[in-house]
């Protein structure tokens, strides 16, 4: 049985183009795109016609780095995969690629192993995963040559955590060295945790307990050098490298010197680094401790070079790095400590609206929007032009978008599982009407109407973004 919808009239935006057309689905793939009005799309017929009228019309968001059921000091993250990709899918995001976790001692299979366990059967979107790399030994290099035979071809690694995730310089460089041979991507963390550690044990000795000092003591500069360190390594080893949230202007001129070069340098930021700032991080009674991720909230005034970074390219991609903790019972185990805080932010479901309000505010425009949030995270990890497009052949993953409408996020209204938003009373213009997922309609007019177990693993292909 062959269905069609037809969307009829609204504005399709992708990373290249803007033009009023209608679309025609068919079997969860897009058939073909015709301008509104003309008698080739008037011609088509369907069992579902959605009106798009005044709308815009996009493919459904990429987000590329999120941690769903992430064990993080003694807890784990409050969304698991069904309530995560459910909050994703209100916030216009139709694809997640989640980090599947190495212990130390244990190989990169049997992590894989466990987090296809925890996926499978429970996601309404679709979704992917990275593998994170804690353990560089001979068997881990030869497990990354047969994970990117079958479809994990990123690999994250973590210049901090000591005792943890931490890699040294010397598992940094042989993991990027099999990364060049095999077409795998490296995803750094890149924050110099070694010297953090100190800073962190000198700030609790002085007393300086608040959620604020979590901020201080990561300082801009550690990440500058451990982002300067890992262009050096990836150049060293010829590989391409991936620097996970961006969040300090010096970090951001490092991989624009390395671009300049010519190297295969790529960098993503998230919402939190360009809307929100330490003074978030400094409100009063413990408040500040919902803020608390890493790299940290950086001064407002980061805010406008990370902006000015994804325009001109030097940042290629928006992803949220969604690790919600919740304050009550979980946040609150840093109290007196902020080295105890769990580290991590809500926001799988605000990404696409507030990187709108940022074509509201004249920062981006409406094509690096799609450019930021769906077309380029969908190249990088080797999805495209299955995801991150509407074009003939691509998945049916689209929003039809009101960018007229205005909300306040709230905790009361959102759909992550956890207790607060880090964008409590912010007033946006612009909100995810209608959603599909392969055809399937998953939100309808405001309504979920998904399930989970729609959402089906997708294995990638490596990055096209290098191609």
């Amino acid at each position: 049985m062959s269905s069609r919808t037809v969307i009829r009239g609204g504005l399709v935006i992708t990373a290249s183009d803007e033009i009023h057309a209608d679309v025609l689905i068919e079997d969860g793939r897009i058939a073909a795109l015709a301008a509104s009005g003309t008698s080739a799309a008037e011609a088509w017929t369907a069992e579902r016609v959605i009106d798009a009228t005044g709308k815009y019309v996009i493919p459904g968001g990429v987000d590329a780095h999120t941690h769903m059921e992430m064990p993080f000091g003694g807890t784990k993250a409050a969304d698991t995969f069904e309530t995560g990709t459910r909050a994703a899918a209100w916030g216009g995001t139709t694809t997640i690629v989640d980090f599947a976790i190495q212990s130390v001692g244990g190989a990169l299979r049997e992590g894989l192993d466990a987090w296809h366990a925890k996926a499978e059967g429970n996601c309404a979107i679709d979704y992917g995963f990275h593998m994170i790399v804690s353990d560089v030994n001979e068997n881990t290099l030869k497990e990354m040559d047969l994970l990117v035979q079958e479809g994990v071809t990123s690999f994250k690694q973590f210049m901090a955590y000591p005792g943890v995730f931490y890699s040294d310089d010397g598992q940094i460089l042989r993991a990027m060295q099999r990364a060049a041979d095999n077409g795998g991507l490296i995803m750094m963390h890149a924050e110099n945790g070694i010297a953090i550690d100190v800073l962190v044990e000198q700030a609790l000795a002085r007393g300086e307990t608040d959620p604020r000092y979590h901020g201080e003591v990561r300082k801009a500069l550690l990440e500058a050098e451990a982002t300067h360190r890992a262009i050096k390594l990836a150049q060293v080893a010829g590989a391409p490298l991936y620097v996970v949230h961006v969040s300090a202007m010096e970090a951001v001129a490092e991989l624009a010197r390395a671009r300049d070069e010519g190297l295969p340098v790529f960098g993503e930021t998230c919402p939190q680094y360009l809307f929100l700032s330490t003074d978030n991080l400094a409100e009063p009674d413990f408040e500040g401790a919902k803020y608390v991720c890493s790299t940290p909230l950086r001064p407002k005034e980061h805010q406008a070079k990370l902006w000015q970074g994804l325009r001109t390219n030097d940042l290629q991609v928006v992803s949220t790095d969604h690790c919600p903790f919740c304050f009550v019972g979980q946040k609150e185990l840093g109290r007196g400590d902020f080295s105890k805080i769990p580290n991590g932010m809500p926001g799988v479901e605000n990404r696409m609206d507030l990187l709108h309000q940022g074509v509201v505010d004249g920062h981006i425009s409406r094509r690096r929007w799609i450019e930021i949030a769906c077309a380029s995270p969908a190249r990088m990890f080797g999805l495209y032009p299955k995801k991150g497009t509407i074009a003939p052949g691509a998945d049916a993953d689209v929003v039809i978008y009101d960018p007229h409408a205005e909300q306040t996020v709230s905790a009361e209204t959102h759909h992550m599982n956890v207790d607060y938003s880090a964008y409590e009373g912010k007033r946006l213009t612009g909100r995810v009407e209608t959603v599909l997922s392969r055809g399937d309609l998953v939100i309808t007019e405001r309504e979920y109407t998904g399930h989970a177990g729609h959402g089906v693993y997708t294995p990638r292909a490596t990055s096209q973004y290098l191609n």
